[in-house]
């Protein structure tokens, strides 16, 4: 038994896959991740977006990009194909690609309702059992593969411009107990992270009045930064958080209690 901090919070030499790993939270998780020591894959639909966030994470250690749009089947078996003939395992999965659809109730789109389920929903599902094998694989009884779906604090807060965001991402909250459950024999656990307002390309467009509004309405004033989200992945993917399993933890500062 090593009670040292170097041991419980190690991560090096894991390999990892942060999808939507170009920008906002997913490429928090991915630079965490590589500063410590982690071969990490990164997916993106835009290639030169994606080569260029490779390139600036791989001056903190090993990152290689993907390209691919993970709202379609095709993609993600192409995907899955492409890292199982790079690693023979994969100890850590983040699903982290996602899109939002601001429109109002009376005019919400079916194509527009499809493409937030597809890309938040049905990819961490079907990404996730396309790489069991390789998470099995990488799974030991001392340290389990791990897998992370983020979620958001929307799941639980109603926002009516939010027809479809919100329940996409209560649904992952549910996807993940199922998950948890269903993938323990493997040696795998399976959490979640609802992040409050971290900087990100989807809530980049909104005023920055909405912003601060939001940071005021936060106990501790202040919105996330990389060093909250990063950190809560690593605690989460090392030897500290193995028994934590089928649980979404909310990082939001307190804002929505």
């Amino acid at each position: 038994m090593t009670l040292d901090i170097g041991n419980l919070f190690n991560v090096r030499g894991k390999v990892a896959l942060v999808t939507g790993g170009s920008s906002g939270i997913g490429r928090m998780i991915a630079a965490t991740f590589a500063a410590n020591g982690v071969k990490v894959y990164i997916t993106g639909r835009k290639l030169d977006r994606l080569e260029e966030a490779a390139r600036e994470i791989g001056a903190l250690g090993e990152c290689l990009p993907l390209p691919g749009d993970l709202s379609k089947m095709a993609e993600i078996d192409r995907i899955a194909a492409e890292l199982a003939e790079r690693e023979p395992a994969l100890h850590i999965l983040v699903n982290n690609a996602g899109t939002s659809w601001g429109q109002a109730i009376e005019e919400f789109s079916e194509a527009a309702w499809d493409r937030v389920m597809d890309l938040n929903l049905k990819a961490p599902f079907f990404l996730t059992r396309k790489l069991l094998p390789l998470l099995s694989a990488a799974g030991t009884d001392e340290d389990y593969a791990r897998v992370i779906n983020l979620s958001s604090v929307a799941a639980t807060v109603v926002a009516t411009d939010s027809v479809a965001y919100g329940p996409s991402k209560a649904g992952v909250e549910q996807l993940t107990r199922i998950m948890a459950r269903a993938f323990g024999d493997h040696r795998i656990t399976v959490n979640g992270i609802a992040p409050g307002w971290f900087p990100s390309r989807l809530n980049g467009p909104l005023p920055e009045e909405y912003r601060e509004a939001w940071r005021l309405n936060t106990p501790l004033k202040r919105l996330g930064t990389i060093e909250d989200m990063g950190g809560l992945a690593i605690f989460l993917c090392s030897r500290a958080g193995v028994f934590i399993n089928g649980r979404t933890i909310v990082t939001d500062g307190g804002e929505t209690l």
